[in-house]
This record gives C-alpha cells, sequence and structure tokens, in this order.
C-alpha cells in the first residue's frame, strides 16, 4: 500500500486507551529515525542551520498515521 507521507519511523505500541468515539494509543520510537523539513530560505538564514546542529524537532501536523503491514 502506497502512503502520501514521506517520513516513516519505526514504533512500538506502548499504550491503547479506548473511549467511546475516539481512542489514544502512545508509541515508543524504535531505533534511528530521521526526519525531513522544507522551510523558507529566509526562516533557514535565520535559524542558521547547518549539519551537526543539534536542536528539536516539532512535528505540528494532522495526523499520526499507524500502519501495521
Amino acid at each position: 500500500m502506497k502512503y502520501g507521507a514521506q517520513n516513516r519511523i519505526q514504533a512500538k505500541v506502548t499504550s491503547v486507551k479506548q473511549g467511546d468515539i475516539m481512542s489514544l494509543v502512545k508509541f515508543e520510537v524504535i531505533g534511528p529515525a530521521s526526519m525531513a523539513s522544507v522551510l523558507t530560505t529566509e526562516s533557514l538564514e535565520s535559524l542558521g542551520l547547518k549539519p551537526g546542529d543539534r536542536l528539536e524537532l516539532i512535528v505540528k501536523a494532522i495526523h499520526v498515521l499507524p500502519v501495521k503491514e
């Protein structure tokens, strides 16, 4: 099955809290993971990013899509 999302992270389910309408599933990331970001050149220059810099990635997305194949 193909997915539009390019950033794929292997994870293990750590807890499941089932509700009547919505349920909460928590995950633990397994092993190394990588992500990518597209940002304006102005933002890049403002942040002064360069290879080797350590930083925090904040994921701003509507969904985290669990896939069990």
